[in-house]
């Protein structure tokens, strides 16, 4: 096994902070990841918390200030599970790096999304023991994380809507695929946010706060936001941008790999495909000549109703270069854009564009 016991094959971007995605043929047909291939994003050190002593506070807007124990989680709330597909706001970045250089992030390729199963205490039912008033509009997070890239460093935190922190499906996990939770995916007790981008799943969770405003956190004012092409990340007031929340749609092409070398004939293309905050998957096109035709893909039945949708669809390659293109469909009829080139943006997230894969049969 490799580093934090996952695969020796992981494509490791950083080691410390550690930064690390599977190969996507790794995430091909598996509707549930193991945690040894579960990809991994951190800002800082993986703090080492024992889970003996940590402590969870719970203030801000709140009548009744909360200080909690695993053990009071795990002895005073009612334990949930959910199957939830997080995906890291900048999965594949590299495809817009490949239009114009994004310099001081990480390129992630198509495997910055994996899914699990996350059990635990429902947030709202922790925030209605600590009785939140009538105005806490957000709900923010606190990890014990330390951002290193920042003078100072400063701990990792964001905030979702207070209509989002009390839906059924938010968590504060302790187990991921029914084992403790790994300290390299925020153990001991982590935030699980389904349909929304994977950093507002705070790890290594120490604080929850009910505000009226959202985080002034830095990776909640200044980072994970959507940007014009033109802005200047380090000019850029807090608050400018769009905040990023709830997932996009997106797809991407899992197997044959690209520069794959295929005897002409039939193939399967193996892919995911994923919408979020309660939209779901209906179709996926396959297309072997760059998009000029198409072919509808077999979606698999997903683990639930947070979890990505597998694909896989039959091709027939002639002899010679094919680009292998694949766009989903949600339920409001949206799909993805062509291209990359529209949607650069000066931080790098949330690249939808089709999933293209050049690959030679013959």
């Amino acid at each position: 096994m490799g580093t934090w016991n996952k695969r020796d094959d992981m494509l490791v971007h950083s080691l410390d902070p550690y930064n690390a995605e599977p190969s996507p043929d790794a995430l091909a047909g598996q509707p549930i990841t193991p945690v040894d291939t579960f990809y991994s994003r951190n800002h800082g050190h993986v703090p080492t918390l024992d889970p003996a002593t940590w402590r969870l506070t719970v203030d801000g807007l709140v009548a009744r200030p909360l200080e909690l124990s695993l053990a009071d989680l795990r002895e005073k709330f009612e334990p949930h599970t959910v199957t939830a597909t997080l995906c890291c706001a900048g999965n594949r970045r590299a495809e817009l790096m490949a239009v114009r250089d994004i310099p001081g992030q990480t390129p992630w390729r198509s495997a910055a999304v994996s899914t699990a199963r996350w059990s635990g205490a429902r947030l709202r039912d922790v925030l209605a023991a600590a009785g939140p008033h009538h105005d806490a509009r957000h709900v923010a997070f606190t990890g014990a994380d330390h951002a290193t890239s920042l003078d100072p460093p400063q701990p990792f935190g964001g905030s979702i809507p207070a209509a989002k922190a009390t839906a059924a499906e938010v968590l504060l996990a302790w187990r991921m695929n029914d084992e403790p939770l790994p300290a390299v995916h925020g153990g001991p007790v982590r935030v699980i946010v389904p349909g929304y981008i994977g950093a507002r799943s705070v790890k290594w969770l120490q604080r929850v706060t009910a505000r009226r405003e959202p985080s002034a956190n830095h990776f909640q004012a200044l980072d994970y936001r959507l940007l014009p092409a033109d802005a200047d990340p380090a000019a850029t007031p807090p608050g400018a941008g769009l905040a990023l929340g709830v997932a996009a749609l997106n797809a991407a092409v899992l197997t044959p790999a690209p520069g794959a070398p295929l005897t002409p004939g039939t193939h399967t293309v193996h892919g995911y495909a994923l919408a979020g905050e309660h939209r779901a998957v209906t179709r996926v096109d396959v297309s072997t000549d760059g998009g000029t035709t198409w072919r509808q893909a077999v979606l698999d039945p997903p683990a639930g109703p947070w979890a990505w949708t597998l694909w896989h669809a039959l091709i027939h390659l002639p002899p010679g270069p094919a680009e292998i293109v694949a766009r989903a469909w949600d339920d409001s009829a949206a799909t993805q854009p062509e291209h990359p080139d529209a949607l650069w943006n000066p931080l790098g997230y949330l690249n939808t564009a089709w999933s293209r894969v050049d690959v030679v049969a013959g």
